[in-house]
């Protein structure tokens, strides 16, 4: 009786093994990752954005303080030189060359959509080739190139290249993996209250009304230390911790590509007056995000 029954036993585990054998010959297709969605954005987008860094900051030395260079005059009155054109030339010509999937929106040769983000689908590239044409031209070296990528509505790829500023200083930013100025990483400040705050803001000039040169001074007054600059460096600056606060006016996305991602990779905040993190609506103000809230009821 009991032999039968390991008889038997056996015989149940010998179907169990020619079972396992046989789903030991078959093959299971496994889900692949695609490349985009097994690297990170750094990995994906980096050696673009540097290449376009590299050269651009090659072009802008050219004509920097060149006795030849010439400036020309937009329909709206801002400046523009042939290292404009030039840069934003070569940086489409990257692009292309480089076989990623990117459309293109530049300040001096436009694209889809320069007043929300594209609505095709496609991942692009933002450039303003010279950011600070004004600077450029009388020999200032607050001026730089500009890079953002966005991808689905968001920035995840923000490039600043100053070549310039002391011996060429560059940031950058790729979401999810820190904020670096010349391969160090950077922080925002630890200032709590906008009493103690240094506070940067874009100028007072004619081309705003009263109301909107009231709340810019608003700004500036309610600061420990203040001053008007404008412009992309001063959002860097924010970024780094050297500055606690800085408010443009008037800005294009070009302006503002990679400069609110730097800022929040940093740990820092960026968003409209209003509060909105885009940058399509102008009137942009980065933070070191304990004073965010402080900053915007200025404008309220």
């Amino acid at each position: 009786m009991l032999g039968r029954r390991r008889e038997g036993v056996k015989c149940e585990f010998a179907e169990v093994d020619d079972s396992l054998r046989a789903l030991g010959t078959r093959k299971f297709a496994m889900p692949e990752r695609t490349k985009d969605q097994s690297m990170g954005y750094g990995e994906k987008y980096k050696a673009l954005l540097e290449a376009i860094a590299e050269e651009a900051d090659a072009i802008a030395g050219r004509y920097f303080r060149a006795a030849e260079m010439r400036v020309e005059r937009k329909l709206d009155g801002t400046a523009v030189t042939q290292a404009d054109k030039d840069v934003e030339a070569m940086a489409r010509a990257r692009v292309a060359k480089s076989g990623l999937p990117l459309d293109v929106l530049g300040e001096e040769m436009g694209g889809e959509s320069a007043k929300a983000p594209a609505q095709n689908g496609r991942a692009r590239i933002i450039i303003d080739p010279i950011d600070g044409t004004e600077e450029f031209t009388r020999g200032i070296p607050t001026f730089g190139t500009l890079l953002g990528i966005e991808e689905n509505g968001e920035m995840v790829a923000g490039m600043a290249s100053a070549p310039e500023l002391g011996r060429g200083t560059r940031w950058w930013a790729y979401r999810g993996e820190g904020a670096y100025r010349n391969g160090h990483r950077i922080r925002v400040s630890k200032v709590a209250r906008l009493a103690d705050a240094m506070v940067f803001t874009t100028g007072t000039g004619p081309s705003k009304d009263m109301e909107v040169r009231a709340m810019i001074r608003r700004l500036a007054d309610a600061a420990r230390s203040s001053r008007s600059m404008g412009g992309f460096w001063q959002h860097m600056l924010v970024a780094e911790g050297a500055v606690d606060a800085a408010l443009d006016w008037v800005s294009k996305p070009w302006d503002l590509a990679p400069l609110g991602l730097v800022v929040e990779e940093a740990g820092g905040k960026a968003t409209t007056i209003d509060g909105e993190r885009t940058i399509y609506k102008g009137r942009f103000v980065s933070t070191n995000g304990l004073l965010h809230e402080e900053v915007l009821k200025i404008f309220r």
